[in-house]
């Protein structure tokens, strides 16, 4: 159990930091760029546990998981995350980082859209307050950077969409978490690589400087990939993105799921702080509310989960516990049977 907690210590630092790393790197990469490199670099770190996992099982990846695979990288990786990194260049670290935290609550509402799955009491009561939270750090009487807020709310809806689309799959197909997050990874950062190679193209390239999009004009893949930017793209690609993934799935193996979903709910509080101290970005009062607000939700949500899943176990225990005295009777039955007919 003690390793458990470690796995989630580590993860947590690793997810807390993300927003802050590709910040500091915003500078050097164009964004999409970036999002290809550090997805690439995550997919590769994730490989060897999805090969093993793989192994386990005895399963082959067949057709059918690499269009699931395109499906979940085109709404992770190219839109979500390019969505999110976006909004890191144009907002403060700190503000997306809470804003894409609520991501849980988005997959909420589409696993009961979607999936027809039922929302619980706490569910609910959760989704309610962390909206709130939304609202008061949006504070849309005043709103000062409505594009960042708009594309760091849009990146956690998508990814929420992507929860709910990966879990259906993962399911369907009999493949694991940390399996799906790898080949996703890797899907979504090939569909980046042809979509650079598209915009490189003269006529798109015009075409999209335009109308204003020079961000998707000619997009870079190797430029600024050198020594110089070695330990910050190290950082983002196999600490922040594959090492945080991994010690997330290694958690859920030492434990339960929501016991490793401490993950994403200490990051709004720790996420902001970070920021502030390394980036030296100030906090809005309305912000920290909100914070405030948004974990309150997050502990409804905790303690949910873990009273679902402890009725689930007394459940699962009184169940079989029937049906241990259910073949008990019986094997009592077939043996006064058995010794009547020898008194026969």
């Amino acid at each position: 159990m003690k390793k458990a907690y470690l796995y989630i210590a580590i993860s947590t630092l690793m997810f807390s930091s993300m927003e802050i790393a590709l910040k500091m790197a915003g500078g050097a990469f164009n964004p999409i760029q970036l999002n290809l490199i550090r997805f690439f670099i995550g997919a590769v770190v994730l490989l060897p546990f999805a090969l093993r996992a793989l192994k386990q099982t005895g399963r082959k990846l067949v057709s059918a998981d690499w269009r699931l695979f395109a499906l979940t990288g085109l709404v992770c990786v190219i839109v979500s995350m390019s969505l999110y990194q976006l909004a890191i260049t144009v907002d403060q670290a700190s503000t997306v980082a809470v804003l894409f935290s609520c991501n849980p609550v988005f997959a909420l509402l589409f696993s009961y859209l979607i999936l027809r799955e039922r929302m619980g009491r706490a569910n609910l009561i959760s989704v309610i307050i962390s909206v709130i939270g939304l609202l008061i750090i949006v504070n849309p009487a005043h709103l000062t950077n409505g594009l960042g807020l708009l594309l760091a709310i849009g990146s956690a809806v998508t990814f929420g969409l992507y929860s709910i689309i990966s879990r259906y799959g993962s399911i369907k197909r009999g493949l694991n978490g940390l399996t799906m997050t790898c080949f996703t990874f890797f899907a979504g950062a090939f569909e980046l690589l042809i979509l650079a190679w598209i915009t490189k193209i003269p006529a798109i390239a015009a075409s999209l400087k335009s109308v204003g999009l020079s961000q998707f004009s000619a997009i870079p893949i190797l430029v600024n990939v050198n020594m110089n930017y070695f330990w910050l793209l190290f950082f983002i690609g196999v600490c922040v993105t594959g090492g945080g993934f991994a010690f997330y799935f290694l958690a859920m193996e030492q434990t339960d799921v929501s016991t490793a979903s401490l993950v994403f709910f200490i990051k709004p509080g720790l996420a902001p702080i970070l920021a502030a101290l390394i980036l030296h970005e100030q906090i809005l009062w309305t912000t920290i509310v909100g914070i405030v607000v948004i974990l309150i939700g997050s502990v409804v949500t905790f303690v949910g989960n873990r009273f679902r899943e402890r009725g689930n176990t007394i459940g699962q225990t009184a169940a079989e516990s029937v049906k241990a005295a259910e073949d008990a009777d019986t094997e009592a039955t077939h043996a006064a049977h058995a010794v009547s007919n020898q008194e026969n």
